[in-house]
């Protein structure tokens, strides 16, 4: 059994920047196991599976270790994907996820992510987490991630991870957000994720959920610029609604690989 596998670069336009994550096509759904199995042969952060049910897309989320609740990158990959290579005529697409219906719709180069606004509120930093840090953060917050506010972009730059000490807590499908007002933008971020096969994620779409809510309030404005300043680096552009974010970035299609099963499923 062959199926087609794409690896698409979400946030940027570059190659070799922003997050990569493979897009799989499927008619039916295999196992868990089985998507499980193929997200770790692909080792990238994320692998976005996806289904067409009449007018929407059926979208789950795998990483190396287990099934997400919420992938930014790897639906905009999806949505790249799904317009771009299978060339679908509408520039709206409707996704049935974990997190609700998630709409995506593609403006010019720009593909915008219609996705849940998770306020964080304040909240205590665990022990494992502070004593992972070389530089402590002045504020600590909490939604579905732990959101460490700083004073400056160079100490985000500088933060260094004790994995050892890191990986002593389990947060679920959450992780740890590292931020501070941007230098050349509004503000930037990193993102970190313990016990997991991959400790920090390039560029990630669901962390704005909280980010772009935060600083909105913060910068007392709606509309901002960010980057995720990992060693890949990318740019979202960011929109707080009553009760949504919108999150736009570019894609670009890196490979196009094949699958071999030995059995159909």
């Amino acid at each position: 059994m062959r199926i087609k596998v794409y690896h698409i670069d979400s946030f940027t336009d570059q190659l070799f920047q922003g997050n990569p994550a493979c897009v799989v096509p499927l008619k039916t759904w295999p196992s868990d196991d089985l998507l499980l199995k193929i997200a770790k042969e692909n080792a990238l952060p994320e692998t976005a599976f996806f289904i067409k049910d009449k007018d929407k897309f059926q979208l789950r989320w795998f990483t190396p270790d287990i099934e997400m609740d919420l992938c930014g990158h790897a639906t905009l990959a999806a949505a790249y994907c799904i317009k771009e290579i299978h060339n679908h005529t509408e520039n709206k697409i409707l996704f049935d996820t974990l997190s609700g219906e998630l709409v995506v719709t593609k403006e010019n180069a720009l593909y915008e992510l219609d996705l849940p606004r998770r306020m964080p509120a304040k909240s205590l930093l665990p022990e494992e987490i502070k004593r992972a840090l070389n530089i402590q953060p002045k504020e600590v917050l909490k939604s579905r991630d732990l959101l460490l506010v700083y004073n400056t972009q160079k100490e985000i730059e500088k933060i260094i991870i004790d994995r050892h000490q890191f990986d002593k807590i389990n947060l679920g499908t959450g992780g740890v957000i590292v931020t501070a007002k941007g230098e050349d933008c509004d503000f930037v971020s990193r993102f970190f994720t313990p016990q997991s096969t991959i400790l920090e994620d390039p560029v990630t779409g669901s962390a704005h959920c909280s980010l772009t809510p935060f600083w909105s309030n913060r910068l007392k404005k709606n509309k901002l610029i960010a980057k995720q300043i990992s060693s890949r680096s990318g740019i979202l552009y960011c929109e707080d609604k009553v009760d949504r974010v919108f999150v736009s970035g570019k894609a670009r299609l890196y490979s196009i690989g094949e699958i071999r099963l030995e059995q159909p499923f």
